[in-house]
């Protein structure tokens, strides 16, 4: 079992990437106990503080392509050494969801997909088992057919598993990491989580700050170091 501490990661990324859904800002941070996603935390790639290289009128009204979000595509790295203890993959990239209108559809399905199980929801998947913190981490949302590792896999931290999509219970490419404290997110609890060596851009528009272990706050943009 983990300690009282958080679960301390690695970034899962190059670059800087947006964060959402943050725990910093409220627990649950997804709005949900359910599925150990007590602590969970998204990314969303940019550049500057644009998610995608091109804006037009279905950004406002419509579905877009996936390839125009600056995350597509994008290799997702070891957040710690460990053991792989499950992967998913096989589940199609859907299309961006920016706009409230197409938003509004996706949203009432959204109970539907909870009770096809866990490829519906996290999409493409890989699930860590990290036994020196007693803890298991998701990354979930994964490119489909980008998985690079597969069940028994040992991986040091920064090796890359995979890509990140638009797979299952997504509405723009993004990599949704969670900590808990068993493998099975249907039955385990979620674990806090914290990230280490990292450079911070405050969502408030200030200069960067170094950060040797936190969680960063909602609509901050982070960089490994």
């Amino acid at each position: 079992m983990a300690g009282p501490g958080p679960v301390v990661l690695a970034l899962p990324f190059r670059g800087t990437w947006r964060v959402e859904n943050s725990p910093a800002r409220r627990v649950p941070s997804h709005g949900t106990h359910l599925f150990a996603t007590t602590y969970a935390i998204d990314f969303t790639a940019v550049q500057g503080r644009r998610t995608a290289t091109t804006r037009d009128w279905r950004s406002l009204l419509g579905t877009e392509p996936v390839d125009r979000f600056v995350a597509f595509g994008q290799p997702v790295l070891a957040p710690a050494s460990g053991r792989v203890v499950a992967v998913h993959d096989g589940e199609p990239d859907g299309v961006a969801r920016r706009s409230p209108a197409a938003r509004v559809p996706y949203a009432v399905t959204q109970a539907s997909r909870a009770r096809d199980g866990a490829g519906a929801l996290a999409g493409n998947h890989v699930v860590l088992e990290l036994p020196d913190q007693g803890a298991h981490v998701v990354l979930a949302h994964l490119r489909a057919g980008s998985l690079r590792v597969r069940a028994g896999d040992r991986v040091a931290t920064g090796q890359q598993l995979a890509e990140c999509g638009n797979s299952g219970n997504s509405t723009q490419p993004h990599v949704h990491v969670q900590a808990m404290d068993a493998a099975d997110p249907f039955t385990a609890r979620g674990l806090p989580l914290a990230f280490r060596d990292h450079r911070c851009w405050p969502r408030d528009g200030g200069p960067p700050v170094t950060v040797e272990l936190g969680v960063p706050e909602e609509a901050a943009v982070v960089e490994p170091l």
